[in-house]
């Protein structure tokens, strides 16, 4: 062994433990490892051995660090594991902390905590249509003769139901200073389909009422909420891009857009609210048709619509005559002796599994919500579509979204593939969230109006300014004349 120089084999030395006084370093338990070798107790030959010498206490020393290393690391790549498992558990839950839960019961639900609160703590200013000028045409047209209870019916009846509702509800306040948000009364779709109002005059009658409002002024509109039932949304207002551009819109129309391909609809301060079924198809108890068993439905889908000159449903209306025994699409006639009535309507709705619902003149369609009263499932063809609750509902587990370019027999090859379980199961599923489709009494626990309550009760600021407001030390709200709010005169220039 060459590195001896008297060529001598050096042996490790072992003492007793009762030789050493203290405990070995770190350092001495490295250099042991390095000189133990091999269980066998034979030495490794690293060099001249220049540190202290590795003693029995130093090995057992070593043996220890080996063995913590070893349990720490295992501990450590399991808590890594549980830590993972957590998160995820924690995102699931969170998804399903997120969506409304129903109690089982009918009608009986229970809306998230997360960013709405445990309950609606809401206190709404419903103006009257005495105390504003130009409230009344909106709502009965320049001659004052068109009836609510006409308004009522039909799709666009909304804009009846809400204000109605508002006005017996609990989350009514007749102190504008105390309240959190107000509510413009106006039937304006109904007046203008029924010769009430023009355009014109509409839009010149909404800046009118606007101007003798000091709280829109004083918010700059943002805590002030108007209805727009049809698929026109705010466009029924020509103006409103200029003056409801903060204020909070209700419609059910998300993607509408001008001329000037302007869109009224904003996620971050719009609600889009569900359509108005008929109510002989959405109350309790007995309806106006009942819905059939699976096994009985004659057709695999249906499409029951004009079209509106629409490609889209052209396409669909063409697929009908290729696939007469899958797809049903009848020439809807709304007038003369042939008219389709409403339980005629129902009747073939509710005799497919699934309801086509395709983009008209709008992304919207009441069809979509017609489906569930049926129940059949709908089939949304329509990209751009805006549903109302999007926070609370999972739309995945209730309906399908087909695309637009891929209507074809592709489309009905797919539907004839899903199996009648999974029908089943969406229906179900459909059958619960339903409720929130139905504008029913405040009483009802789940209902299209405490929905819009819950979505409007995350619009509520605490403090609201406009380019034309202005505040002092003292707290005093004033205009650009230094006017205390209390003093400010009509007609108010609007923002």
């Amino acid at each position: 062994m060459g590195i001896f120089s008297q060529g001598k084999r050096r042996r490790l030395r072992f003492v007793s433990s009762s030789s050493s006084s203290e405990a070995p370093s770190r350092s001495e338990c490295v250099v042991c490892l390095q000189t133990m070798g091999s269980l066998t107790n034979k030495p490794r030959i690293f060099g001249p051995l220049r540190n202290p010498p590795c003693t029995r206490i130093h090995q057992i020393g070593a043996l220890v660090l080996i063995a913590a290393t070893f349990l720490l690391t295992r501990l450590f790549d399991q808590s890594s594991l549980t830590s993972c498992q957590y998160s995820s558990t924690v995102d699931q839950t969170r998804r399903s902390e997120n969506l409304v839960r129903f109690t089982g019961a009918v009608g009986s639900m229970l809306w998230p905590h997360r960013g709405y609160g445990s309950q609606i703590s809401l206190k709404i200013y419903v103006y009257d249509e005495v105390e504003i000028d130009g409230l009344r045409p909106l709502l009965y047209g320049r001659e004052g003769k068109i009836s609510p209870d006409t308004c009522v019916k039909g799709q666009w009846g909304t804009q009846v139901k809400i204000h109605r509702m508002l006005l017996q509800s609990r989350f009514r306040t007749r102190k504008k200073e105390e309240a959190d948000l107000f509510f413009v009364p106006t039937y304006v779709k109904c007046v203008r389909m029924m010769g009430g109002l023009n355009d014109k005059e509409i839009n010149q009658t909404y800046v009118k009422i606007l101007s003798q409002m000091p709280y829109f002024r004083l918010s700059g509109g943002r805590n002030h909420i108007f209805v727009f039932p049809s698929g026109a949304g705010a466009h029924l207002f020509r103006s409103w891009a200029t003056y409801l551009n903060r204020s909070i819109i209700l419609t059910p129309e998300g993607d509408r857009t001008d001329k000037r391909d302007t869109s009224a609809f904003n996620t971050w301060k719009d609600i889009i609210i569900p359509g108005n079924v008929d109510d002989e198809m959405t109350t309790h108890g007995a309806k106006l048709v009942q819905p059939m068993s699976l096994s009985k439905r004659k057709y695999l889908a249906n499409f029951l619509g004009r079209a509106q000159g629409k490609v889209g449903r052209l396409q669909l209306v063409e697929l009908a005559k290729q696939y007469p025994d899958k797809l049903e699409s009848p020439e809807l006639k709304f007038s003369g002796p042939d008219k389709l009535g409403r339980r005629e309507y129902f009747e073939h709705l509710r005799n497919a599994k699934f309801c086509l619902a395709p983009r008209g003149e709008s992304s919207w369609t009441l069809r979509f919500y017609e489906s569930f009263f049926v129940e059949c499932v709908p089939v949304i063809i329509s990209d751009h579509v805006e549903l109302p609750f999007q926070n609370v509902i999972d739309y995945t587990q209730i309906s399908i979204k087909w695309p637009w370019n891929r209507i074809g027999p592709e489309l009905l090859e797919y539907l004839d593939s899903v199996p009648d379980e999974d029908v089943e199961r969406m229906i179900a599923r459909g059958r619960e969230v339903r409720c929130l489709w139905v504008y029913a009494p405040e009483s009802q626990p789940c209902s299209a109006f405490n929905g819009i309550m819950w979505e409007l009760q995350r619009k509520v600021r605490q403090f609201h300014q406009s380019a034309e407001t202005f505040w002092l030390h003292n707290g005093s709200i004033v205009n650009r004349n230094l006017e205390e709010f209390s003093h400010w005169k009509h007609p108010l220039p609007l923002p």
